[in-house]
């Protein structure tokens, strides 16, 4: 009987820990399925094209950029802000140069400031989780084409907001295989007949 008891114990802790475990896995993309649908955290919205509707009211869109503190390069947004009318789309410029010897590799992260206006913020095109590649000494600049959704002044708290902070951080990623390559210095063959 005490056989039993343990086989039940083992087995329900099997249980559990696969239970755990498929939680775990079902989280990220649930989690960013919550986030994409009600612009929790600040994520935008992506729109194949442009507001059909452009409102008379103008907002500020300010831009930020940062890095993580090993990531080699200079990066920050060519104009800090811009006032466009609702359902105007935007276009902005993000500037990032490789100062060091070497080719770096990024990839950039964003968010929304204030976290409900991220249901509202339309992305028509942006470089946020491409890789991007910069040579030694290469500077980029990077557009971003945005509008914000006129459907903000009619939400409770979205027609509060004024100000939308559009926020990157650029993270350092391992070199594409091609590049990598590039890198490896070629060994000389010997082709002397002895």
């Amino acid at each position: 009987m005490a056989i039993d008891g343990k086989a039940k114990t083992a087995g329900q802790l099997v249980g559990v820990v696969v239970l755990m475990g498929g939680l775990a896995w079902a989280s990220v993309p649930f989690y960013d399925w919550f986030c994409r649908v009600t612009g929790f955290g600040g994520v935008t919205n992506v729109a194949e094209s442009a507001s059909d509707t452009i409102l008379d009211q103008e907002i500020t869109v300010r831009f930020d950029a940062s890095k993580d503190k090993d990531m080699p390069w200079t990066f920050k947004p060519v104009v800090r802000e811009m006032k466009i009318r609702i359902g105007e789309t935007g276009l902005a410029f993000y500037e990032a140069h490789n100062p060091t010897d070497r080719p770096v590799a990024g990839s950039a992260s964003y968010n929304v400031t204030p976290y409900q206006a991220g249901a509202f913020f339309s992305k028509i095109q942006c470089f946020c989780f491409e890789e991007q590649l910069l040579q030694p000494g290469e500077t980029v600049q990077m557009p971003v084409t945005f509008y914000v959704d006129p459907e903000i002044v009619d939400d409770r708290e979205g027609k509060y907001i004024h100000t939308i902070t559009l926020g990157y951080t650029f993270y350092e990623i391992d070199l594409p295989e091609d590049a990598q390559a590039a890198l490896v210095p070629e060994t000389p063959t010997d082709t002397s007949l002895n």
